[in-house]
């Protein structure tokens, strides 16, 4: 198995649970820094489909950054070899690298590092001058998109902030446990090995799911009337749960739609009423991708049709 098989990279612990890998690049995009932020000097490499990555499309539309860091797309089959671009496996949607011309997301890891021995994730922030991978850890990402290109941004663009002095402490706190229960506990369930390692992630996931349903109770976002990067980060794993997680990572409890109003109206609300939710699902690429890259979960590959609709009208 290559390094891109989720299962190999990230091993199975003895007692059959899933031990997701730390992120391998970790520097910073700052004003003044080492990598400075600049606009045309950065791309950004993303799958539609994985939810990490797509945290970063999100914060890149909403503080128009759209034309100073572009983005490639990978295809949704992953396969062997990890990600592939367009050159190598077409899919509506998916795009080449006009940058390192590269086949697989694999390629820009060995470039930036011939000795590279972790994992090929997206997403993966490249800086085109160093030729080399900045930052392939999506929480760091978003923060840089955030805050250190205000500089260059229209002040309508530089003051959207989805991570404000004073509520970082309560994001911290709220992300540091849904990103164990919820935007991990989704894999942690999907990828057990043993029923035992199975149970010890679905239970706690939908406990903090109902714990997210009564703090979303009478709120429009997790923190009241503002948008922050808790309710993004946490969007990305809600709107694929019904899709994908609830039936291929027996998540099966109870699907948002049906056992979960509040979560289901602040879902609704960020899809249908913000472009820079809406315009970068894409359920095509979200669906292939869990059922046809996991063939030891969905052997035959087949790609269910469901749900209908795949998000519910925003006035149900």
């Amino acid at each position: 198995m290559s390094q891109s098989d989720i299962t190999k990279s990230n091993p199975i612990d003895k007692d059959g649970s899933f031990k997701r890998a730390a992120a391998s690049f970790r520097n910073h995009v700052t004003k003044d820094g080492e990598f400075p932020a600049e606009a045309g000097r950065y791309h950004l490499y993303v799958s539609l489909a994985c939810p990490w990555a797509h945290r970063t499309l999100i914060l890149r539309k909403l503080k128009g950054l759209e034309d100073i860091l572009p983005v490639s797309v990978v295809s949704p089959r992953m396969a062997e070899n990890g990600w592939p671009f367009a050159n190598v496996d077409e899919f509506p949607g998916a795009t080449t690298d006009p940058v390192n011309d590269s086949k697989h997301v694999r390629d820009l890891y060995f470039k930036a590092d011939p000795n590279y021995g972790g994992r090929f994730t997206v997403p993966v922030l490249w800086d085109k001058k160093k030729n080399t991978v900045v930052n392939n850890e999506s929480s760091e990402i978003i923060r840089i998109f955030n805050s250190e290109f205000n500089h260059i941004l229209p002040s309508d663009k530089a003051q959207i902030d989805l991570y404000p002095e004073d509520l970082r402490k309560d994001i911290d706190e709220l992300n540091a446990w849904v990103y164990d229960t919820v935007n991990n506990g989704v894999y942690k369930s999907g990828f057990a090995q043993t029923q035992e390692a199975y149970e010890a992630a679905v239970k706690p996931l939908f406990a903090s799911l109902d714990r997210l349903e009564k703090i979303l109770g009478g709120k429009q976002y997790l923190f009241g009337d503002r948008l922050t990067e808790a309710d993004v980060r946490l969007y990305t794993t809600i709107v694929r749960f019904d899709p994908v997680y609830h039936g291929h990572f027996k998540c099966n409890f109870s699907t948002i739609r049906g056992g979960y109003p509040n979560l289901n109206r602040w879902l609704k609300n960020l899809y249908w009423n913000s472009d820079a939710f809406k315009s970068t699902t894409d359920f095509d690429h979200i669906k292939t991708h869990y059922y046809w890259s996991h063939p030891m979960i969905n052997p035959t590959r087949v790609v269910p049709l469901g749900p209908i609709p795949v998000i519910e009208p925003l006035d149900n």
